[in-house]
């Protein structure tokens, strides 16, 4: 996170896709070897090729379907990107929706207007971030749906600001927390599921993951769905996102911040202090986990009376992992669009 990464080479291209609905795509050239596995049926690469100023960023997003249609905002989480929803987007447009997919802070085109800006994941941060788009957009509500950071993200907009949301998506539930939340010891067998935590806690787990970044990315796909069968070609188009050069910085000060390790900033501490009460959401909401989810996460019994609005979960079945926008598409797409129903 403080090693300045190199971009891989892009190619532009323009599509034709779904339903009339024309849409900018790229085409990402990978230096592969013989034993690589490459999928003939890969989808085409969604791009962040928009840009606009909100907050502390300059974010990068991709704007598909009609200007004018309901919006719907897509959240990804770490360590993957805009790609989980390549298929997701298009199909959502196709149905009438504008579909917002920004990269999170971090990530791929989305960069600090500032370089004296804390590098800082705290998740009030990145909470902050889907409100300043919104603005600088002018939407002033949207449906919002994500997993992992992303869905964390959605939870606390909707949970501090459910005027702005109309309905919501999100993968594992009631995932808001705290630093005092996360001060509890959990038991051996949760404590080893947050590994990765514990050594991005140390120097030689900031230096490792520096040098590291994208094998230890892929290590964390395979964990994190571990019956997902993702070919080589998948994984490097997302990975490239993870050059950003505050990428490490990021990641590093989310995992610190939460085991009270690393300060926030204290203009984000009100809305600190209101996140650790674990605030409901009232907003329509349907929850998402899959059959095969090898990353830690929380049953859904224990958060569904989190949920107080109009409010459903769904188990997506058939080794579907951590990443269900991407492992199960279509069923993902009709979550969405049930939701805002509701």
């Amino acid at each position: 996170m403080f090693a300045i990464f190199a971009s891989n080479p892009r190619r532009p291209r323009t599509l034709s896709w779904l339903a009339g609905t024309f849409l900018m795509f790229s085409g990402t050239a990978f230096a592969q070897s013989a034993t690589e596995v490459v999928s003939p049926t890969l989808p085409p690469e969604l791009v962040a090729d928009k840009h606009v100023d909100a907050g502390d960023l300059r974010i990068g997003y991709a704007d598909l379907g009609p200007a004018k249609g309901e919006v719907i905002i897509l959240l990804h989480g770490w360590p993957y990107d805009i790609n989980s929803y390549a298929q997701v987007a298009p199909q959502l447009a196709a149905r009438g929706y504008r579909v917002i997919v920004p990269h999170l802070r971090g990530y791929g085109t989305t960069t600090f207007l500032s370089a004296d800006t804390p590098r800082n994941g705290q998740p009030a941060a990145l909470a902050s971030d889907v409100i300043a788009l919104m603005d600088a957009l002018k939407i002033r509500r949207a449906t919002l749906a994500g997993y992992d950071w992303g869905a964390r993200s959605a939870d606390i907009v909707a949970a501090v600001w459910p005027e702005r949301v109309k309905a919501l998506v999100s993968v594992s539930g009631y995932l808001i927390g705290s630093q005092e939340a996360s001060r509890k010891p959990l038991p051996p067998s949760s404590e080893l599921q947050w590994w990765y935590q514990f050594y991005f806690a140390t120097d030689r787990g900031q230096a490792g993951y520096t040098q590291y970044t994208h094998d230890f990315a892929k290590k964390i796909w395979e964990l994190a769905s571990p019956q997902w069968k993702f070919d080589d070609a998948t994984f490097h188009r997302s990975a490239a996102a993870l050059d950003n050069p505050d990428h490490v910085a990021i990641v590093i000060h989310n995992y610190r911040w939460r085991l009270s390790l690393a300060e926030g900033e204290r203009k984000y501490d009100a809305l600190e202090q209101r996140l650790a009460q674990a605030p409901v959401i009232k907003v329509p909401t349907i929850t998402i986990e899959g059959d095969a989810n090898g990353a830690p996460h929380p049953k859904p019994e224990v958060y569904a009376t989190k949920f107080v609005g109009k409010y459903e979960h769904r188990a997506f079945t058939g080794g579907i992992g951590h990443n269900p926008p991407q492992e199960s598409p279509t069923e993902f797409v009709q979550a969405v669009v049930d939701a805002t129903r509701l």
